[in-house]
């Protein structure tokens, strides 16, 4: 058979939150859309979830299969059902996840055994699964749901580790090697890199590295206008074979899929549009941190306050349930900013906000997809990272894009030591929305979000990537 005609068969094995999942879930439909026979490995909590998604995209001869595994969530202590890291409430929780999640090998050896896919696509987080697609000569490639320039700095710290020779948590050191000069301190660095206690979490971490040299590649979700001088870096520096082939969340062709995105949204999506429809253009700010970042009652409150004392229009997003205001909202907030301020409890259909012309800016805690939604949508962002990767992506969007003001976080994992006021909100936002430097940084990000479009059209850059990807595959069926 002329191994250009032959249809690949790959499966892709998610890790098991909402911002590792949803990006996944786009690229099956991606892979499905080009022809690929196309499988997503899940657990039963997860699997409705995925189910309402792929159900949506079915077309002649490109159903997305999906295959079920059992969870061991009791085996660690964890309640029954605790299948998605976003249930995973204490830190007791969270590591019992990730040792949960090492138990898994024996059905997905049973899996690839069965099916002999020509690909597994697993999360970094599943190192275990490079030998195990070995075994049946299966590569593994790894999706690590970040951006080059995030993957670039976190290899740097890991070979130098410039955070050590610093005399104090908050003394500036610049990240060896790096094409651009990026300043950190010690106290944004992830807490794994610099912890000596090996949890579960960190054992996990460590072993997704070890593995990167022979897995067989890395699929990225950016495009390579965004971060050209990364993505030579990561290839050609750290010798990494890589493509390109994002943004994602822009494949989609259906708007109900940007407004189901993940959880089912908690508001009516057009009432959410009628309100952003009576607002000019640019006149309103989106503010949301993500499915798993957990803010305190009082910095809420001094989020409250600093959005009130811009005078700005804003939509914000909050996980706290109704009912609960009094211990978070100043007295009579809601009143006052009736007409210009929308808060939504719970999910919003992000991508749907986002894209619509009366966003002019966005408050992001600099998870990765939130970035790079607000990068496609074309809209300069506020940056408030909290943990993961989010201080990488701050700099990029900061000092690198120049499309981002940060408010001033210092604390990886916040310990209780970031308490960003109401002051350096106001101050923050102001700059993103009003004046000359904000319509400069508008300019910019347009710019970006037009060039993120053109990348996945024939020819762009990412959709040539996405072919060479798969011509690379054909070549060894």
């Amino acid at each position: 058979m002329d191994p250009k005609n032959t249809q690949l068969r790959i499966f892709f094995f998610p890790f098991m939150a909402q911002g590792h999942t949803i990006p996944a879930i786009d690229m099956a439909k991606l892979f499905a859309s080009r022809g690929a026979d196309v499988a997503i490995i899940t657990t039963r909590v997860n699997a409705p979830l995925i189910a309402k998604s792929i159900n949506k995209f079915d077309r002649p001869g490109r159903k997305i299969e999906l295959l079920i595994i059992d969870f061991p969530s009791v085996a660690v202590g964890l309640p029954d059902g605790c299948e998605s890291l976003d249930l995973a409430r204490s830190p007791e929780m969270f590591q019992s996840f990730f040792r949960a999640t090492t138990m898994l090998e024996p059905q997905i050896d049973q899996i690839l055994d069965h099916h002999r896919p020509h690909c597994l696509v697993a999360d970094t987080f599943f190192p275990w699964t490079t030998d195990l697609a070995a075994k049946y000569g299966i590569p593994r490639v790894v999706f690590h749901g970040t951006c080059f320039f995030a993957l670039c700095a976190a290899a740097s710290l890991i070979a130098n580790r410039p955070y050590q020779k610093v005399s104090s948590d908050l003394e500036p050191f610049v990240i060896p090697g790096l094409p651009d000069e990026i300043k950190l301190t010690r106290s944004q660095v992830p807490g794994f890199l610099k912890e000596e206690v090996e949890t579960d979490f960190i054992k996990l971490y460590w072993a997704s590295k070890e593995v990167e040299s022979r897995c067989y590649g890395f699929l990225i979700n950016s495009f390579y206008e965004l971060e050209p001088a990364y993505a030579d870096y990561y290839r050609s520096v750290l010798g990494r074979r890589a493509w390109h082939i994002g943004p994602l969340s822009l494949y989609s062709d259906f708007e109900e899929d940007n407004v189901q995105r993940g959880s089912s949204s908690s508001i009516d999506e057009d009432q959410c549009l009628k309100w952003l429809d009576s607002k000019n253009p640019d006149s309103v700010l989106y503010v949301s941190f993500g499915s798993l970042a957990s803010l305190t009652n009082s910095q809420l409150l001094e989020i409250a306050k600093g959005l009130e004392a811009t005078g700005q229009n804003f939509i914000w997003v909050v996980k706290k349930a109704k009912g609960d205001e009094e211990e978070w909202l100043p007295e009579g907030f809601e009143k006052r900013v009736e007409g210009k301020g929308l808060i939504i409890r719970g999910w919003a259909p992000q991508v749907l906000i986002l894209d619509h012309r009366s966003i002019g800016g966005f408050v992001t805690h600099c998870g990765w997809n939130s970035a790079l939604e607000g990068v496609t949508a074309g809209v300069p962002m506020v940056t408030w990272p909290n943990s993961a990767e989010q201080f990488y992506n701050e700099k990029l969007l900061t000092d690198v894009l120049q499309i981002g003001v940060g408010v001033g976080a210092l604390y990886w994992g916040r310990a209780g030591k970031d308490e960003i006021k109401s002051e350096a909100i106001e101050k923050a936002v102001n700059r993103v929305m009003v004046g000359e430097e904000a319509e400069g940084m508008r300019s910019r990000a347009k710019a970006l979000g037009i060039q993120a479009r053109k990348a996945i059209k024939e020819g762009g850059s990412s959709s040539s990537d996405l072919n060479a990807f798969f011509e690379d595959l054909r070549s060894r069926v």
